[in-house]
């Protein structure tokens, strides 16, 4: 009986700690913006910004890969991506201007040694 009890209050404790590295969201009563944060199935962040109270992404976003690299970062406005969006792959940053949810402009950018050169 108590190794099944035991078994149950693991599966539980387990179960929990699992559903809280999915995701967690926040009321900021200060700006009134829902704060989000998602993980990757390692428990890594995945995704982190905020929502207005409309469930619609605003502010500043960022994402990041399995191993907690920052691979994108940017903003939005009432679930519009707005401004200057910078994405990182292998060296390289772009850096995407976004007018009104479209693509205004794109700049490639080399990093070497915390320098970034534009092209």
């Amino acid at each position: 009986m108590k190794k099944t009890l035991l078994f149950w209050a693991v599966l539980l404790i387990s179960a929990t700690s699992f559903a809280q590295k999915e995701k967690t969201l926040v009321l900021n009563e200060d700006t009134n913006l829902i704060e989000a944060t998602y993980y990757h199935e390692n428990g890594e962040i995945s995704q982190k910004g905020t929502f207005n109270l409309a469930r619609k992404l605003h502010g500043e976003w960022a994402s990041f890969n399995e191993k907690g690299e920052k691979i994108a970062m940017g903003s939005y406005e009432n679930g519009v991506k707005t401004g200057k969006w910078f994405f990182w792959t292998d060296g390289i940053v772009k850096e995407v201007e976004y007018n009104n949810n479209a693509i205004a402009g794109v700049v490639n950018k080399e990093s070497k040694s915390g320098i970034v050169i534009k092209d």
